[in-house]
């Protein structure tokens, strides 16, 4: 059996996994989920500290948007069979100009965190779209509305400073993803009209092709 565990986006429950079915008489599915980091706390330390939540060896880690920036800090501590990222980057340079920008303006401080209880604020934030008619569907999918989580989330992935990867990593990015946009994004498999939710809405692709990835 291959174990595989998925690691949602920023301020994402693992309900945003609840359509993708592999292959039960191949592959198991383990569900992780963020928890709000102590004060200080360094990607690293999250990483490591995420990884006493797999409990197998040689594992797939497959991890969308800000969780495949934390699924590749988690690989640097535990033996994986394959690393795959959905929705994200591999590097620093793969993140778009404006965040880029932010890091040395600081400019991501004054986003409205705060606000985590106004739905359309998160939505932009975590999935790259306005939220208003699609409510209900975000506050089923994003439930995780620590301020300091969120302040702390913004602030790694902003300031991330991963300059190479893992050849063997695979990475899946949607062409009209318009909180990672492709054009900055190298060496992946594009899936056309994906979006940066295409793991909710477009559950059927993955369904049909993670198999063979995962395989290959």
């Amino acid at each position: 059996m291959i174990n595989v565990y998925l690691m949602p986006g920023m301020a994402a429950n693992p309900s945003i996994f609840k359509n993708i079915k592999l292959p039960e008489e191949t592959f198991n599915q383990h569900l992780l989920e963020w928890f709000v980091p102590s004060k200080g706390m360094s990607l690293e330390e999250y990483a490591i500290e995420m990884c006493t939540k797999i409990t197998h060896t040689d594992v797939v880690l497959i991890g969308v948007s800000f969780g495949g920036i934390l699924v590749q800090e988690m690989a640097k501590h535990i033996r994986t069979k394959k690393v795959i990222l959905i929705s994200s980057v591999k590097t620093k340079y793969e993140l778009p100009k404006r965040m880029r920008l932010a890091k040395f303006t600081k400019a991501y401080k004054l986003l409205p965190t705060g606000l985590v209880t106004n739905m359309e604020v998160l939505g932009k934030y975590a999935f790259g779209e306005t939220v208003t008619k699609r409510l209900e569907l975000y506050e089923e999918y994003l439930s995780v509305k620590d301020k300091y989580y969120l302040d702390w989330s913004l602030d790694q992935m902003i300031n991330w400073e991963q300059t190479e990867y893992n050849p063997n990593l695979v990475h899946i990015h949607g062409d009209n993803d318009p909180v990672f946009p492709i054009k900055y994004i190298k060496d992946c498999i594009p899936v056309s009209k994906g979006t940066h939710v295409m793991i909710i809405n477009r559950f059927k692709w993955f369904n049909e092709h993670l198999p063979q990835i995962i395989l290959e």
